[in-house]
């Protein structure tokens, strides 16, 4: 039996992490007319704030939107968005596509833009140098903080990314410098599905995980390289959902 290592976990605590990981779900339709309690909110953000960030930069802020007109505009924005992406799949895939629901934004009680600031103690920083983009990365490890604390709390999150970024800048009086890296919308719901949603309406499937690790370089199979991380990897699973 592996000994503890220094910082490990108790299985309770184990098991409440993993959970939120693969039962976080994103949220389009199930969201219900129940405010975030301000405590519960203020746990969300600092969760979301303790993100790591490139060189300690802490690029992100965080705008919420609970005015009706706002979220309309950005409503307005994503059917503009929608139509436009419809058009891009096939014929045999655009039906099945317009039948999704593909965001809350009026439906839930809170929207969330998370932007990232790459000017944010200066033009200079450390990790960023050989990496621009480190920045941007930085935020969006904030957006995944926030949707597994929410997760934890029993809040719903879906990321409305079908919306173009210069239209919600607008929206938001975003200055310059600032790009909008996420839109969430934040909320209850009546229910998690059990699976993503996409997945289930058989849209694409779950690709298998031992086929998409490689081993010192790429394409090189851990089942030849490394055959007992991938036994190890193809027989996990206590914490994977049906």
């Amino acid at each position: 039996m592996p000994k503890e290592m220094v910082g490990e976990f108790s299985e309770d605590e184990k098991d409440g992490l993993y959970r939120a990981i693969y039962t976080r779900r994103d949220i389009r339709s199930q969201f219900i007319d129940e405010p975030v309690p301000e405590a519960v909110l203020s746990r969300v953000l600092h969760a979301a704030h303790y993100a790591p960030s490139v060189g300690f930069m802490q690029p992100w802020n965080f705008i919420l939107v609970k005015d009706r007109h706002k979220r309309a505009l950005v409503h307005d924005a994503f059917k503009r968005a929608n139509a436009e992406a419809k058009l891009l799949f096939s014929e045999d895939k655009r039906a099945q596509y317009s039948g999704f629901k593909l965001e809350g934004i009026m439906e839930a009680p809170l929207n969330i833009c998370i932007t990232c600031d790459k000017e944010r103690f200066g033009p200079v920083v450390i990790g960023r140098t050989a990496q621009p983009i480190m920045d941007i990365f930085s935020s969006v490890c904030a957006v995944q903080n926030l949707w597994l604390a929410a997760r934890a709390e029993g809040l719903g999150v879906g990321w409305v990314s079908i919306v173009k970024t210069e239209e919600i800048r607008e929206v938001l009086s975003l200055p310059g410098k600032i790009l909008p890296i996420a839109y969430l919308c934040v909320g209850y719901v009546s229910h998690f599905p059990e699976k993503p949603e996409l997945e289930s309406a058989g849209w694409l499937p779950r690709l298998p995980l031992e086929e998409l690790v490689y081993s010192e370089s790429w394409g090189e199979q851990c089942k030849t390289s490394w055959p007992e991380l991938h036994t190890a990897i193809a027989s996990e699973k206590k914490f994977v959902k049906k």
